[in-house]
């Protein structure tokens, strides 16, 4: 027995209304549909007094053909009457076929209506407006606030008139000629109705759209601009490609990537408003097969894939990702695809932002995709390309030769630059053999192609949309009252609706619908109430077969929230039940809520919203956060900019210590930006701030001092000082909640500072003994162990670390580890011609993107063994960018000296090399850089033996020995030990 979807009152039957509520009776889920119609009412005036003047018979002929001829002019522009009442004529376009442009048909035929009437001897007035309601397939009574409102607007307007009401003057705005009269104090409206008086009708023009996208190459050209900036710069780009519905976001980027080289992985939000929690980056990292280097990171990243019950803290989570896919990037330049983000969850959206903003030193590009309803949501999010309409000339390339002419020409008028219209259009037209509408939107042409399915064809195809984009043979069969699923499902494969696709449940099989907007149209066709019964359905169903998906919290949480929040919606009782099972699966998903990596150009987008979020309230950690990703990112100016903008809100609100950490990050960015004289004013900085910060015990803004003071000894040359403050910083950092993996750079700093290399091999095999962090730990890891003479294990290491690198494509990370560790391995092993081809490599590739900083430090010593090999000219050229560096910068002032003066002595200028040999000792011994000492000593006794001075060379042949054992470089003090025995031989 059916009952009242309204009210659930039993329905007699052959029942059309309701007897408890009177609302048109359905027979439930089934046969209800939400559809956007748009209704017209159309009333005779002064029918009393005609009903006085004329007999009744000649009456009941005139109103019989009266009611004939507006139900043929409604029926020609393809619309229903619904009924007709006493004299009045309600007509609805878009119920039971949906067409594109029914607003524009209903707004013809009052026109029509109203030029007929005075033909017949009558006057009338009509109503026109657009809006959603349910509709009965059966019974084809519609129900909604629109059918209220256009009977409304007939009963306000005057004999001969036709009162369009604001919705549908939208959809045909280019197509009439209207006056706009006082809004309308409405029986039943709380505030005042626009509404339009209807003057003439035109010829719609073509419909334009805001974005598009075929044929574009100023738009692939952008898109390619940031994919060079995040190789080139090693740096995470995020690019937001924002469009319509249909415009061409996807074909752009299949377009872009096809192009590129590199690896590419994607990911999803879960169709309709909201994603499912973390879905997308679990597809990402699945797509990696991938574990971080770092043991807690990979931990927490087994505990999101569902592998490991282990708890993990959202920020662990939060940096394991970001670990994930800077490891993936540190391999290979890095492509991730987010596909319809405007349907993302706010976590996962926060997750895009966060990666953003804390990514760095690897190539990575973020490309996200979404509809401009993104902005609404997210006003600041900042978009790379919005897509304009194609030309009709990119339309034209898209259809298929062998269409007629004329149904081309229809194409094109009719898909306004709307790539996925013309997609549509042509599908549709071969199903109805060469017959086709025009859609005024995406939304209306889909709507046209799902009405001419078979009702049982529809309903399967529904009760996937419940599921989403992606949904299972079995989940159809549990939902839909339909026994023949498997040839429903064949019939929409052959209608290109929907496709196979990989099952995400085991046992089971997979479908995907061709577009998430055919999704949506039969999603959105469904009343409320059906879809929170759906949903439940779903989640229930799920709860029992889908065990083994991650992503099982997270998916049951969103089917679940859908249900209750469709259920207080429309007005039905809560759930307790469900609610709670909602709050459980929410709490579980919860516990993942912060899976982030070190990714920055996605912290920048985190950090951002955390700041609009913050309101007037100052966040410092938000806002230090979001400068260090922005520099991180590569956009060092913007996060200068941005420092110096959370500096002066600090200051106006009083807060001084978040002053301080704002003035810091500033004074650290400017040693990278604008060094001259950054430094000493850093040090004034830092001296002022650090007792103050302690003295507040403020753990964050102490991990911000101790980073400036990690930089500010890395400008002095005193790496053992930096090797403090890194300590310092990552003790801080793990205090204040945002854990940074700092070994990389501790190990740097102990290399190049005083810690002899043994020390150095122990202390990495403690915080890492399986020797697996990232790529900056690893080099130095090898480079370490070539000073100690452990060759065959340097060279497999960096061979490792080189193949992994080469094998992702990561050629910038490459350049990175073999101009810092391979080009001087390879010279400590002996083989200096390798040490040539791979310094050369790298020093290019830092030429290209610009990088002038690293640049600036290591070719000089590129330029030393090409001295050595005798290639003087080439020589020289590599170490004249070593004299462009900043005057700060004590590594880059001690070795294009030394360089420079070795090519001098080498061509016999032994004066000025003595000079130069002589700055280089002089500037690298107040510094830390105990090895550096060791090469400028030994330089100097190079030139010295040139100038035939022996006794000089001896001495700072002895002196270069001290340094090399202090710092326990076996392979340099061996080599130095055989210069002063050939000395001692000659002089004897």
């Amino acid at each position: 027995m059916p009952f009242c979807a309204a009210c659930g009152h039993e329905l007699g039957p052959g029942a059309r209304f309701c007897e408890a509520c009177g609302n048109p009776a359905s027979a439930g889920p089934a046969s209800e549909q939400r559809k956007t119609v748009t209704v017209l009412f159309c009333d005779l005036t002064g029918s009393t007094a005609l009903g006085e003047s004329l007999d009744p018979e000649p009456l009941r002929a005139l109103l019989a053909r009266y009611f004939e001829r507006m139900k043929g002019i409604v029926e020609l522009h393809g619309g229903t009457v619904e009924k007709f009442v006493g004299d009045a004529v309600m007509a609805v376009f878009g119920i039971p076929q949906a067409h594109e442009d029914d607003a524009l048909r209903a707004v013809r035929a009052a026109s029509e209506m109203r030029a007929a009437l005075p033909e017949l001897g009558l006057q009338g007035r009509i109503g026109v407006t657009t809006g959603e309601v349910v509709t009965g397939t059966e019974e084809r009574l519609a129900t909604g606030d629109a059918v209220n409102v256009a009977a409304r607007l007939e009963q306000a307007a005057s004999p001969g008139e036709v009162l369009l009401g604001e919705p549908t003057l939208a959809l045909v705005r280019d197509a009439v000629e209207v006056e706009a009269v006082e809004p309308l104090e409405l029986k039943g409206k709380s505030e005042p109705v626009p509404a339009f008086r209807l003057q003439g009708v035109l010829d719609a023009p073509e419909r334009r759209h805001d974005t598009a996208f075929v044929g574009r190459e100023r738009e692939r050209e952008a898109l390619r601009e940031a994919r060079r900036r995040a190789v080139d710069e090693q740096l995470c780009e995020l690019a937001t490609v924002v469009g319509d519905p249909g415009v061409g976001k996807s074909r752009l980027v299949a377009e872009l990537l096809a192009s590129l080289d590199g690896r590419v992985v994607r990911g999803r939000c879960l169709p309709y408003g909201e994603g499912v929690g973390y879905w997308p980056a679990v597809e990402v990292l699945k797509q990696l097969d991938l574990l971080p280097d770092e043991e807690g990171a990979a931990a927490a990243i087994r505990s999101l894939l569902g592998e490991s019950a282990a708890p993990t803290s959202a920020d662990e989570l939060a940096w394991a990702f970001r670990k994930t896919l800077e490891r993936a990037a540190s391999e290979e330049p890095l492509i991730v695809v987010f596909d319809d983000i405007q349907w993302g969850e706010e976590s996962f959206l926060d997750l895009v932002e966060h990666v953003a903003l804390f990514s760095s030193g690897v190539p990575l590009l973020l490309l996200c995709l979404a509809r401009p309803e993104l902005l609404d949501r997210r006003p600041n999010w900042p978009v790379t390309l919005r897509l304009e309409p194609l030309a009709e000339a990119a339309v034209e390339e898209l259809l298929p030769e062998e269409l007629p002419r004329d149904l081309r020409d229809r194409i094109v008028r009719a898909a306004g630059g709307n790539p996925l219209f013309v997609h549509e259009m042509v599908a549709m037209a071969a199903e109805t053999e060469g017959e086709v509408t025009v859609p005024p939107t995406l939304q209306a042409l889909l709507a046209a192609r799902l009405d001419q399915l078979e009702r049982p064809e529809r309903a399967v195809l529904e009760c996937g949309a419940v599921e989403g984009e992606v949904f299972h043979r079995g989940a159809v069969r549990a939902l839909v009252a339909e026994e023949q699923v498997t040839p429903r499902l064949a019939a929409l494969v052959r209608k290109q609706l929907i496709r196979p696709d990989r099952a995400q449940l085991v046992g089971d099989d997979g479908f995907r619908f061709r577009h998430l907007l055919i999704r949506d149209a039969a999603y959105d066709a469904l009343p409320k109430a059906t879809r929170a019964e759906l949903h439940t359905a779903f989640g229930r169903w799920l709860e029992d077969h889908g065990q083994s998906l991650v992503e099982l919290d997270e998916i049951l949480a969103y089917h679940y929230d859908r249900a209750i929040r469709y259920r207080e919606e429309v007005g039905l009782p809560r759930d307790p039940e469900l609610v709670e099972a909602a709050r459980a699966r929410l709490r579980a998903s919860g516990q993942r809520a912060y899976a982030q990596t070190h990714d920055y150009a996605a912290a920048v987008r985190a950090f951002t919203r955390a700041l609009e979020l913050a309101g007037d309230a100052i966040d410092v950690v938000a806002g230090v956060r979001l400068a260090d990703s922005l520099f991180w990112a590569g956009r060092g100016a913007e996060s200068l900019d941005w420092s110096r903008e959370l500096a002066a809100r600090c200051e106006a609100a009083g807060d001084r210590l978040g002053l301080l950490c704002a003035q810091l990050v500033e004074g650290t960015t400017l040693t990278f930006r604008e060094p001259e004289g950054a430094t000493e004013r850093l040090e004034a900085l830092v001296a002022e701030a650090e007792p103050q910060l302690a003295a507040a015990g403020d753990e964050f803004g102490l991990f911000v001092a101790a980073r400036a003071r990690g930089q500010l000894a890395n400008m002095q040359g005193r790496p053992d000082g930096m090797a403090r403050a890194y300590d310092d910083m990552a003790e801080h950092s793990f205090r204040t909640g945002y854990p940074d993996d700092l070994a990389g750079w501790r190990a740097i700093s102990r290399i190049v500072g005083t810690t002899p290399v043994g020390e150095l091999l122990a202390w990495m095999e403690t915080v890492d003994p399986a020797g697996t962090r990232n790529r900056w730990f690893r080099g130095v890891q090898a480079h370490a162990l070539a000073m100690v003479g452990r060759r065959d294990e340097a060279q497999a290491r960096l061979a490792a670390l080189r193949e992994e690198l080469l094998d992702r494509g990561d050629l910038s990370g490459l350049a990175m580890v073999d101009i810092g560790h391979s080009m001087l391995v390879a010279e400590l092993c002996g083989d200096p011609d390798t040490a040539v081809a791979v310094g050369e490599a790298a020093c290019r590739s830092f030429l290209e993107a610009g990088d002038l900083s690293v640049l600036s430090s290591y070719a000089p010593k590129l330029g030393q063994i090409l001295c050595a090999l005798g290639r003087l000219d080439e020589a020289e050229e590599w170490t004249k960018h070593g004299e462009l560096g900043a005057q700060e910068d004590m590594l880059t002032q001690v070795t294009w000296r030394r360089a420079k003066a070795l090519i001098a002595g080498t061509r016999g200028d032994v004066e000025e090399a003595t000079r130069l040999a002589r700055e280089a000792v002089r500037i690298s011994l107040p510094t830390e850089m105990l090895d550096e000492q060791g090469d400028s000593y030994s330089a100097l006794g190079e030139v010295l033996e040139l100038a035939g001075d022996a006794a000089g060379a001896a001495d700072a042949y002895q002196r270069s020995l001290d340094c090399y054992e202090r710092k326990g470089n076996v392979v340099s003090a061996g080599r130095t030990r055989e210069r002063l025995e050939q000395l001692a031989t000659a002089a004897s």
